[in-house]
């Protein structure tokens, strides 16, 4: 018998730790749950946590190191990031807008907000403070604690990723700096330590229906509130809207203002490749047919599209960002906390830069979030409210780095001169007319 899917055993374990919990609550077996069931949950947050700093090292240095080549395409490299962190930006931002304005969190009523802080808050508190002292600092005070004094006390506290991700892009320029025959074996280190990550993420994952069901048992039980999953849909929709809006307003609007290609040219061009993101859940596996449809149907030339969407695959997460700025502030709001402006900066800042090491496979989202929560002082466990629809919300955010990456590689050719009429005219056709199959 076939194997089910991963996704799919994650909403089983969702699913049977939801009726569990209810059940578990009518015979009174709260104490029991928070005993014998909860840790299994707190072991595979915490799971998730210790994979975070590694990943990002591994994967960070790579996709630094990956960029070497702006030594020879320096006008081309410098255009393709400059485009990627614009789009990246506008995609966090308006995300925060969105969870700022729908703000699904406050669908929970303020008996289960104080519930969930006392089950789940930690030192949410202490952060909190440390928070309300920052702005008594001078205003230069968060450029200077980006910078560590010690790398390696930095790396024991998920709270200073900023200061670990500093300091591998540091590493990673000095790494592009010195002569390739000495920067190819750390190089060839560091691409094996992200496979092996990547292997570890996959491990960590087949774990995660039986902590999906231990998280969402306690977390019923210590919370046995309807407002939590009226919450959880309100978030949904308000992630899957702002996704909408980048791949059916902004993406084709931006082609279209730059390049002067049709909205229905573009989305003609790419919707195969969209498709194939939207079952696979990873820009990486898609990425062949990405090219293909780019260079063949879109019109960008080879050398640009060799070029930008790797790089794209690796380091440019619109939907990914956009998913862990509204987490964030949805997961703050459900645990009471008032963000400030200054920590939706902060937000800003660690997504963007979190989404460069963010692996493009499936699940490696949720890993990233992990240190966007640390990094704002919100409670990792409430990893667990938004879970039950990841899945879904992966697929969806999938197509929209898969859509950013074929935008952004039209406005680098045209701006490089290198976007031609495309070969195929006619989009059911996967090849040109003249090429044998």
């Amino acid at each position: 018998m076939k194997k089910l899917a991963l996704h799919w055993q994650i909403l089983i374990g969702m699913l049977a730790g939801v009726l569990f919990g209810i059940l578990a609550a009518s015979l009174q077996w709260n104490q029991w749950v928070t005993d014998w069931v909860k840790p299994f949950g707190t072991i595979f947050i915490n799971m998730l946590k210790l994979i975070a700093v590694p990943l990002i090292v591994a994967s960070l240095v790579k996709g630094v190191s990956d960029l070497q080549d702006i030594s020879k395409l320096s006008k081309m490299g410098g255009r393709t990031v400059g485009i990627y962190i614009m789009t990246t930006t506008v995609a966090i931002v308006l995300g925060l807008l969105l969870v700022n304005i729908v703000r699904p969190g406050k669908l929970i009523s303020p008996e289960t907000q104080t519930e969930l802080m006392e089950a789940y808050g930690g030192d949410a508190s202490t952060r909190i403070a440390e928070a309300e002292k920052q702005k008594n600092r001078g205003p230069l005070q968060p450029l200077v604690d980006i910078v560590p004094d010690n790398i390696f006390g930095a790396a024991t506290n998920n709270g200073n990723m900023l200061q670990v991700i500093f300091f591998v892009i540091f590493f990673g320029i000095g790494l592009i700096l010195i002569p390739n025959d000495k920067a190819q074996p750390v190089r060839e280190f560091f691409e094996g330590l992200n496979e092996v990550i990547l292997k570890m993420i996959d491990l960590i994952m087949l774990a995660a229906p039986y902590g999906v069901f231990a998280l969402l048992a306690a977390l019923v039980v210590e919370s046995p509130s309807a407002d939590l999953f009226i919450a959880l849909l309100g978030y949904g929709l308000c992630v899957l809207l702002g996704l909408a809006i980048l791949i059916f307003g902004f993406y084709p609007v931006l082609v279209r203002a730059f390049t002067g290609r049709g909205y229905r040219f573009f989305f003609n061009g790419i919707s195969p490749a969209q498709l194939l993101a939207f079952s696979t859940s990873s820009s990486a596996a898609t990425l062949p047919v990405t090219m293909e449809r780019v260079e063949e149907h879109l019109g960008v030339e080879e050398e640009v599209a060799s070029f930008v969407l790797p790089i794209g695959a690796t380091i440019n997460m619109d939907g990914t960002s956009l998913y862990q700025a509204v987490a964030a502030v949805f997961i703050a709001q459900a645990f009471g906390m008032e963000l400030s402006v200054g920590a939706q900066l902060g937000i800003i800042l660690t997504a963007l830069l979190a989404s460069i090491g963010s692996a493009a496979v499936p699940g490696a989202g949720m890993v990233m979030l992990v240190i966007v929560l640390g990094q704002a002082g919100i409670p990792e466990a409430g990893l667990a409210l938004i879970f039950a629809v990841d899945r879904p919300l992966d697929m969806c955010r999938t197509v929209v780095n898969v859509t950013s990456d074929a935008a952004v590689s039209m406005l680098v050719a045209n701006s490089m001169g290198k976007l031609r009429e495309p070969h195929v005219k006619d989009w059911d056709d996967h090849y040109p007319k003249d090429r044998k199959l």
